[in-house]
């Protein structure tokens, strides 16, 4: 996990890099000043999400895919969170990647669940079914593909979710499913 962080730090500092800034004084860019020799930029320059900079578009090209929206984290939950026992926790038909970790808000409606997000995908959790003794959530990880030429990263991180129930907890088990969607 620490590996990853330093990566994606490693990588952010890169891109950072790589942006060009305007001259103050001329009110143009690097790639529009004098360049004895050199060779400019002929179209727009813009960075996909998945970090492959991309010059312009080609006579014919395709519109890119869509970029998946920003993951942030979760709110912390109202009253602090209390972690729900894992014996209360159902995740049997969970893949091995994913935490089987629930917590609940002091009120109990509020319940944290971890889904994974990272390169083109996204995380989400949906609360699919409650009934007096159990409360289903499906955990939905949507595939963003990229545009022609682009990569995605394939590291995954843990991103806590929230999700809201239609009365609290109490003693009913959760369900943890998941389903993997391609926007």
């Amino acid at each position: 996990m620490r590996n990853a962080k330093v990566a994606v730090a490693l990588a952010a500092l890169a891109l950072a890099g790589c942006t060009g800034s305007t001259d103050p004084s001329s009110g143009q860019s690097p790639d529009q000043s004098s360049n004895p020799g050199g060779t400019t930029s002929s179209g727009p320059s813009t960075t996909l999400s998945s970090g492959v900079p991309t010059s312009g578009s080609a006579p014919g090209a395709t519109e890119p895919a869509p970029a998946p929206p920003p993951q942030g984290s979760a709110v912390p939950l109202p009253g602090g969170e209390t972690p729900v026992p894992t014996a209360r926790v159902d995740g049997g038909t969970l893949p091995d990647t994913y935490e089987r970790q629930v917590s609940t808000s002091a009120d109990g409606r509020t319940l944290r669940v971890v889904g994974l997000a990272g390169g083109c995908k996204t995380a989400d959790a949906e609360v699919v079914a409650q009934s007096a003794d159990q409360v289903r959530i499906t955990l939905v990880t949507t595939y963003y593909p990229p545009a022609e030429g682009a990569v995605c990263t394939q590291e995954l991180r843990d991103v806590p979710l929230n999700v809201t129930l239609d009365a609290p907890l109490g003693d009913r088990t959760v369900v943890l499913e998941s389903r993997e969607d391609t926007a």
